[in-house]
């Protein structure tokens, strides 16, 4: 048959199209290839086929590939590719199912793996069982590595697709419908469920198992990428269960030369591997040959002598080595006294590591290595390590502070008992902010509190409970560590990265939570253990609370502590500290062993915090109206309001909408009944606010919010619809000029001025006093503070007759709304004193005072007469 010349140049294009930069390029070539070839004679069709076959040359780009295996596929899907041809093409589409370029810090290829799929979906569709039966014994193996290990989520859904389609339309497969159930399209979404369950369980038929062995040593654990380097190894540990001997031998010795190769990924992914594996081996009993053993005790000083934690990568290693030491001291791989001596360096190195991941994988390791090798070398080493560590805790270098913390909070039963005492006296100070004044790092506090907790734990686990020994440690406990846990409770350290003090309190609650059980389970155990007269009976929380308290390690007062503490952090700004906050006094209260006694008021807490995983805590309009009910009880009240004001007071809109809404809710609610001797709750709020404005002097965190609290509380009327609140002004009047005084806080200031106007408004004994301090910020130094004062002395002068005779009235209010107060400083305080005039107010005190002031001022500006330098000084203080 005679061919047009205009063909040739037609396929030439077309060929030359599947090398194109653009994928729809190539498909479209792929797919007029297709088309022609069908209308030519078979020995034409074998002249197209062998030129698309040279696009898979070494030499050739990603997209060679790729539009070469969619033409195979075109011609496959069409019957053009004859079974003749399987023999070229079978290898090159096994070479594609695996390609994977490195090109920098990532790889390409992906499309070309989704390519070959459908090459090999293509192949399922077009040929009869006969043709396909060999081909399948080839390509079966290489899909299911691509469907269980591929690192993208549409290869792997792709190869099980086209396995799935070869096992459907060729029918006689082994254990074809079993894989394909197991290799689903949902099953195969998530790659850990990919690599930790899927693959497993194909690997059970041996077929499949070493090719997935293969494929994880020589390409997955030397992959680019760090974390599926880490998923697999353990991937490669989870296949031992099929073939040990092979594992054992040789996958080991494999993988032990690749530990000291010169790329970065491959000794990080074998030594990853080479762990993980042993570790495995050991759990199915497989006995390691004094050879291995030598070769895998040897791997870390051969990479210490080697330097390989220095340069690129030196960190990934680090927590690679850690990990492994970890693995082959659960295995008990056995080791000189040299190559302990070592490893326990590199551990102690990897401690003082900024880097807080090799911290916690050395962390790990210690935790194992030390029992495993350390216990039985006698109490000189455990001392050297124990008083290395103490030592560690002063170190300048926080790095190595966060670590040591962490260190001693592992640190076995045998070492802690002979030091016990200054370990726990150590960390209980550095829980707390006082201990590192000058460098404080709250990493390290964190730490602290952790490795506290834990030593607390380790040395209480050992204890007969019904015997008298460790008393000593249980009464530590009691009064120095819950203290100090106490301490932790009220860190509110605030740095560049905000509020990270809340990391703090968020591990002081869960050791407040674990002390807790730990004190009532001894104590528990020694009623049960006290001689019972009559018959044995289950201790009841009644026979507990009615048991002398004098001789319990959890009494009244911790209890009441606990529950404030705690209930304080449910009501504060952050979302998750609230959330943390219910969920463990839910814990406390509805513990499944035990009921903690000596709750105060159990039932209403009970009622408000129900056991119910339903509620979400988190969302303010959920919990803010429930916890709200705890200003009721006088034990807790001042707690929570205390935490309550940072909400109600905040800078978060939402968050302060729901917080005083439940507020004032609660003071609304007939319902609530008080049981304080018929006082009312809004006498008893008054109160406990006072008491927080007293506690909390001149610490912004706490007095801004609360002044803000208030003046939103007077502006939806709360304290001003009755009388008997003259104590409340006389003390919110006191508190307000003694935190107003030589503040520079612009919010406070207005919040203060706004709460002076409110009590000067009022017909009480308080107003004369309150006005007289809103009037001395007439004259005040910042301009925008003058103007607002004058605003509030305006406001007040309209409903408060009484401040000023009838007859200066008129004039003092002409005064105050004339007046620039924004302008001159002197100006506006020669007005200031006319107003004093006005109203008969002695002005020597606060002129006394002022004078002071301005003459610090000019002592600190002698040269500048700017009149706008005080408001450009607020500008600059408000951040705008």
């Amino acid at each position: 048959m005679d061919v047009p010349e205009i063909v040739e140049e037609i396929i030439d294009l077309l060929l030359t199209g599947l090398r194109d930069s653009d994928t729809i390029v190539r498909w479209s070539s792929a797919k007029g290839i297709g088309r022609i070839t069908a209308r030519l004679t078979p020995a034409l069709s074998e002249e197209v086929i062998s030129s698309i076959l040279q696009l898979f040359s070494p030499g050739e780009g990603d997209g060679s590939w790729h539009g070469g295996c969619l033409a195979l596929a075109e011609l496959a899907r069409r019957g053009l590719l004859l079974p003749s041809s399987f023999p070229d093409v079978i290898p090159v589409i096994i070479k594609a199912l695996h390609y994977d370029v490195r090109r920098g810090p990532h790889s390409i290829g992906s499309h070309v793996r989704d390519a070959a799929a459908y090459v090999c979906w293509a192949f399922g569709r077009a040929y009869t069982n006969c043709d396909m039966k060999a081909v399948l014994e080839q390509l079966a193996p290489h899909l299911l590595t691509v469907a269980c290990y591929d690192r993208e989520v549409n290869c792997r859904r792709a190869a099980s697709a086209a396995f799935q389609e070869n096992v459907g339309r060729q029918g006689t497969f082994p254990h074809g419908i079993d894989i394909v159930n197991t290799t689903d399209y949902f099953a195969l979404a998530s790659r850990s469920n990919s690599y930790l369950n899927v693959a497993v369980s194909v690997a059970q038929y041996k077929k499949y198992l070493y090719p997935f062995a293969d494929e994880l040593l020589c390409n997955k654990i030397t992959h680019w990428e760090k974390s599926l380097r880490e998923l697999a190894a353990q991937a490669l540990s989870l296949l031992v269960q099929y073939d040990m001997d092979y594992f054992g031998g040789h996958a080991l010795e494999k993988l032990v030369p690749c530990t000291l190769s010169s790329d970065l990924c491959t000794r990080h992914g074998a030594t990853l591997a080479a762990g993980e594996v042993a570790l495995r081996l050991y759990q199915l009993g497989f006995t390691f040959s004094t050879d291995m053993q030598k070769a895998l005790s040897g791997i870390v000083p051969a990479i210490e002598k080697a330097r390989l934690y220095r340069g690129k990568g030196g960190e990934i290693m680090r927590s690679a080595v850690s990990r492994f030491i970890s693995c082959i001291s659960i295995a008990g791989i056995s080791l000189n006294e040299k190559i302990k001596k070592s490893l326990l360096e590199t551990l102690n190195d990897n401690l003082r590591h900024p880097n807080a991941q090799i911290q916690c994988a050395a962390v790990d390791a210690l935790k194992h290595f030390i029992p495993t090798y350390l216990v039985s070398s006698g109490e000189k080493i455990a001392n050297d390590i124990i008083s290395k560590y103490l030592a560690l805790l002063d170190d300048p270098n926080v790095a190595a502070r966060r670590g040591a913390a962490l260190a001693l909070g592992i640190l076995p039963y045998k070492f802690l008992i002979l030091k016990w005492m200054p370990v726990m006296n150590k960390l209980c100070s550095s829980c707390t902010l006082e201990d590192k004044p000058d460098d404080p790092d709250a990493e390290a506090r964190v730490n602290s509190v952790r490795g506290l907790i834990s030593v607390c734990e380790t040395l209480t686990a050992p204890f007969d409970q019904s015997s008298n020994s460790g008393d000593s440690v249980y009464a530590y406990i009691k009064d120095y560590v819950m203290r100090a846990l106490f301490t932790a409770l009220d860190d509110y350290a605030v740095d560049n990265r905000g509020d990270v003090g809340s990391w703090v309190r968020e591990a002081a609650m869960d050791a407040l939570e674990r002390c807790t059980f730990i004190l009532c389970r001894r104590d528990i155990a020694a009623l049960r253990t006290a001689p019972a007269s009559g018959h044995e009976s289950e201790l009841s929380v009644m026979e507990v609370n009615s048991s002398s308290s004098a001789h319990q390690l959890f009494d009244s007062g911790i209890a009441q502590d606990l529950v404030a503490g705690i209930a304080k952090q449910a009501v504060e700004k952050i979302d998750k500290i609230r959330e943390i906050a219910i969920k463990t006094l839910q814990r406390i209260l509805y513990h499944e062993e035990h009921l903690i006694p000596f709750i105060p008021h159990r039932e209403l807490l009970e009622e408000i915090i129900p056991n119910s995983t339903d509620l979400e805590w988190a969302v303010p309009t959920v919990s803010y109206p429930r916890l709200v009910k705890l200003l009721q009880v006088s034990c807790y009240s001042k707690s929570v309001l205390s935490g309550l004001v940072i909400s109600t007071g905040g800078l978060q809109e939402s968050l302060k909408k729901a917080s005083t809404s439940a507020l004032v809710g609660y003071l609304e609610d007939s319902d609530i009944n008080t049981n304080c001797e018929g006082k009312s709750r809004e006498h008893l709020l008054s109160c406990d606010l006072l008491w927080v404005l007293q506690c909390y002097q001149k610490c912004d965190r706490v007095i801004t919010p609360t002044l803000k609290t208030i003046e939103a509380l007077f502006s939806k009327k709360v304290f001003l619809t009755r009388e008997g609140y003259s104590e409340f002004y006389s003390g919110l009047v006191d508190s307000v000029g003694s935190e107003l005084k030589g503040s520079k806080d612009f919010t406070k200031l207005c919040a203060g001025l706004s709460i002076l106007g409110y009590i000067s408004s009022q017909l009480d004994g308080t107003c004369t006093k309150a006005f007289t301090q809103l009037l001395t910020f007439l004259g005040h130094r910042y301009p925008k503070i003058r103007k607002a004062a004058a605003d509030q002395v305006y406001l007040v002068l309209l409903q408060n007759d009484d401040l000023i005779p009838s007859e200066n009235m008129d004039k003092a209010q002409e005064l105050l709304a004339e007046t620039c107060w924004e302008g001159d400083l002197e100006e506006a305080r020669r007005k200031r004193s006319q107003i004093n005039k006005m109203a008969g107010f002695s002005v020597a005190t606060s002129l006394k005072s002022e004078n002071q002031e301005t003459r610090i001022t000019d002592a600190r500006n002698i040269v500048t007469t700017d009149e706008n330098k005080s408001y450009s000084s607020l500008v600059d203080f408000s951040g705008y």
